[in-house]
């Protein structure tokens, strides 16, 4: 049987503390049942998992987001981003833009509304009413 040190390991991650991280990780790994990638030769999980890493059959970053991805508690989907679609309105500036074809994403353009627009736009709203409770 062959004896693995620190130093058959060292080489291939340069932190001791790194090191035992991912050794234990994945002794973890292989005691919930992940295939080996050596012969066992009646070794227990941590001298196993020492070898693979010293034989480099599995490699140290894989390993480290194994682990990084393991102690997640949140992962981030990247999602598609929404189809910009341009406000509709009545103003006149509006009315000015030619409608966009669908296939030609590149040239859309966005209405501004100017100061004046929204100003007008905000007079034209009814204030809230209000009610016996609010008014005492």
């Amino acid at each position: 049987m062959a004896r693995v040190t620190v130093e058959d390991c060292i080489e291939k991650v340069e932190n001791r503390f790194e090191l035992v991280l991912l050794a234990s990780h994945r002794a973890r790994l292989i005691a919930a049942g992940a295939p080996l990638t050596i012969d066992r030769d009646r070794d227990k999980n941590p001298v196993v998992a020492l070898r693979e890493i010293g034989d480099e059959t599995i490699t140290a970053d894989d390993l480290k987001e194994q682990l990084i991805h393991s102690m997640q508690k949140y992962v981030e989907v990247d999602e598609p981003e929404a189809e910009t679609v341009p406000l509709l309105s009545s103003s006149p500036a509006a009315a000015a833009v030619a409608p966009q074809s669908a296939s030609d994403d590149a040239s859309v353009q966005f209405d501004r509304m100017s100061e004046e627009d929204l100003l007008r736009g905000l007079e034209n709203l009814a204030p809230p009413v209000e009610t016996e409770d609010e008014g005492e």
